[in-house]
């Protein structure tokens, strides 16, 4: 499945979840100004640390010039959260990180001494189902006239669901065997399993936008292809740092 695929059905199913609600509250003509919220869309952005952990990595920046930190890069999240008590969501989450770094071999040349060049793409798509739990109320109603947002919201989950992932490498390379110089494409990609942590705030704007921080941990390992048959599983973990806006529905 290609990439642009993946992300049409992650916003999809993200659209999936949301729409229903929004129209409810539409459709009521009083919002949720008179009622606790269903739940909230998150659109945020940020930046995901790969954790590299694996050989892949090591070798890829042992022979070439790439270090570990060029496989972390900036992210862009969506998730949308459907209310289970007045303290705990349901969260279903899309999210992509992706990063380019040309490079070239650090101890070798080709036949006229120019540097032997190459590209590596490292990309990340998790797409997960989460439980997510307000440590304080994220608000209260007065009555059953009005719902009013606490300022601050801080909150805790965690989940799983599955990632796809693309490990390509596509340039010059060497035959250490003969030290010839040859063009070629390496890549690894396909589905696991992963699990996550997070831990963030909400900061009411109004009762229905907020800003949102968030830090959360995903744990993803994967076999590689037969293109990368004598390294480890490759390590797909990483933490991710974000912030954007929420819209209450």
């Amino acid at each position: 499945m290609r990439p642009v695929r993946i992300v049409v059905l992650g916003l999809s199913v993200v659209l999936l979840f949301s729409v229903p609600g929004w129209v409810q509250a539409q459709g009521s003509g009083d919002g949720f100004l008179f009622r606790a919220p269903q739940g909230e869309v998150s659109i945020r952005g940020g930046f995901n640390h790969a954790t590299t952990g694996s050989d892949l990595f090591s070798f890829t920046a042992n022979q070439l010039t790439v270090n570990p930190g060029d496989f972390s890069s900036a992210t862009f999240a969506t998730d949308v959260d459907v209310a289970l008590t007045a303290r705990m969501s349901m969260r279903f989450g899309f999210a992509i990180s992706q990063s380019t770094t040309p490079s070239e071999f650090r101890d070798f040349v080709d036949n006229n001494r120019n540097p032997i060049q190459q590209t590596t793409e490292f990309r990340r798509l998790p797409l997960t189902a989460s439980l997510k739990a307000y440590l304080s109320k994220p608000g209260r109603s007065l009555g059953h006239f009005a719902w009013v947002p606490a300022r601050y919201a801080p909150y805790v989950g965690g989940g799983g669901g599955a990632m796809y992932y693309t490990f390509r490498q596509r340039g010059d390379f060497i035959d250490f065997a003969t030290l010839k110089v040859f063009p070629d494409y390496f890549e690894s990609d396909g589905w696991t399993p992963t699990v996550h942590m997070f831990v963030g705030t909400d900061v009411s704007l109004s009762p229905r936008f907020a800003v949102t921080v968030e830090g959360r941990y995903e744990w993803a390992h994967k076999q590689l292809s037969t293109d990368f048959a004598r390294f480890q599983p490759i390590d797909l973990s990483g933490f991710a740092l974000t912030g954007g806006f929420v819209i209450r529905y």
